[in-house]
């Protein structure tokens, strides 16, 4: 999905840093247009400000931040453990913050920004793991509380929330089997009967940066096919 975001925001004439704890050079290698691999550690606050200096030395400016880090580690509340649970917190919550956070100084200086955190459906419940739902709710409460904040340097602030995008990454990931049975239930509990495609982040995460999003600040938008309207799918 990460590439699917980068892409569309390089159509767009943006200049795009890939930051991430390993790959990011390579990565940004495989896109066409001017990009920056950063590898850097986004629940490490100096591994963080090091990136955004790094950033703000090569072109002087951060137009929109794209938080896309996230990891969804397997567990349920009776085997809840606690160092998966502090992880995944730390990368889904942690992280968004500390990119905000080091990115202010930026944006006060420029007169404003965009900023898009990628959320979850499961911020509403009915997600299979708590830690991740957890993390995507705080996210939408974070956002709410750093919109009306980061608003007055002209910054908008707001989340995507996709639910089950159908990446190679999820697809792999775990059994066959059970995958094929999951993407059947999602797409049966899509009022439009399909599955959400990186694409359909990608495209909304463009418009949220673009002027045309310029009055947008503090939303939850759902790219979800309608599955945030149903019932837990687990």
């Amino acid at each position: 999905m990460g590439t699917a975001i980068a892409t569309a925001l390089l159509d767009d004439g943006f200049r795009v840093m890939l930051l991430d704890r390993r790959g990011a050079k390579e990565a940004a290698c495989r896109l066409t247009g001017e990009t920056l691999g950063i590898e850097a550690d986004v629940t490490d606050e100096a591994s963080v400000r090091a990136a955004i200096e790094q950033v703000d030395a090569t072109w002087g400016r951060i137009d929109a931040l794209v938080n896309n880090a996230g990891i969804e580690p397997p567990h349920t509340m009776e085997n809840l453990d606690l160092e998966s649970w502090q992880a995944t917190l730390q990368v889904n919550l942690t992280g968004p913050a500390l990119m905000m956070k080091h990115c202010v100084p930026l944006w006060r200086r420029q007169g404003g920004g965009r900023v898009v955190s990628i959320g979850s459906r499961v911020w509403l419940g009915g997600g299979w793991t708590p830690a991740y739902s957890a993390s995507k709710a705080g996210l939408v409460g974070l956002t709410r509380v750093a919109a009306p904040e980061l608003g007055r340097l002209g910054v908008t602030v707001n989340v995507v929330a996709p639910s089950f995008v159908h990446t190679p990454f999820n697809v792999q990931k775990a059994d066959p089997g059970f995958v094929e049975d999951y993407v059947g239930r999602f797409a049966a509990a899509s009022p439009l009967g399909r599955l959400v495609e990186p694409v359909d982040v990608a495209n909304t995460v463009a418009f949220l940066v673009s002027d045309r999003a310029r009055n947008i600040t503090g939303e939850v938008i759902h790219v979800a096919a309608g599955t945030q309207l149903a019932p837990a799918i687990r």
